[in-house]
């Protein structure tokens, strides 16, 4: 039994559908068929019924869902050895997966996105943009005095451009 419970906590670490994973899920959901049984014939509630559908749904979908994962595996350990082999005839082998996504390195990389940059479009140049509008460019003031107002967004003509304006006229007053 002991050797059952550390199986099954490192399978829960492994990629994929393991044997005693399976058992253990196949034994929980007939011990929960078995338990809305009794609680139907306790009870006689519908609602068992229903619990009990929905339930041996889940537990097809698990085990099919295993199935496929398995065939997956398969197929992807043969598409491997047909590449060890073509590399061993002194073909040109496949792209494998040895590599990490997003990584140059390979696997033995601590992030994914360490390649990410490399593989990107060229990255673009801090420059001045082409078109300078005053809503798109922030320059920063020439001389540390200058004071400036912020454009109207909105395009009325009021003549009041914001509140910062009424901050300028603060800072004025107690620098003078």
């Amino acid at each position: 039994m002991a050797s059952f419970i550390e199986d099954l906590w490192s399978s829960i670490f492994t990629a994929g559908p393991t044997p005693t994973l399976l058992f253990a899920t196949n034994v929980s959901f007939a011990a929960l068929q078995t338990l809305l049984l009794v609680l139907l014939l306790a009870t006689y509630s519908i609602h068992f019924v229903f619990l009990s559908i929905i339930s041996g749904g889940l537990w097809y979908m698990i085990n099919w869902f295993a199935r496929e994962v398995t065939q997956a595996q398969a197929q992807a350990a043969e598409q491997e050895t047909s590449t060890e082999n073509a590399s061993v005839e002194g073909k040109k082998p496949a792209q494998s997966d040895s590599r990490t996504r997003g990584t140059p390195d390979g696997a033995d990389s601590d992030t994914e996105t360490e390649g990410l940059l490399d593989r990107k479009s060229p990255q673009v140049s801090v420059s001045t943009p082409q078109s300078t509008s005053a809503s798109t460019t922030l320059q920063v003031p020439r001389s540390a005095n200058e004071v400036r107002k912020r454009l109207s967004v909105s395009g009325d003509s009021s003549g009041y451009a914001s509140t910062d304006s009424e901050w300028e006229k603060v800072d004025d007053s107690n620098g003078n």
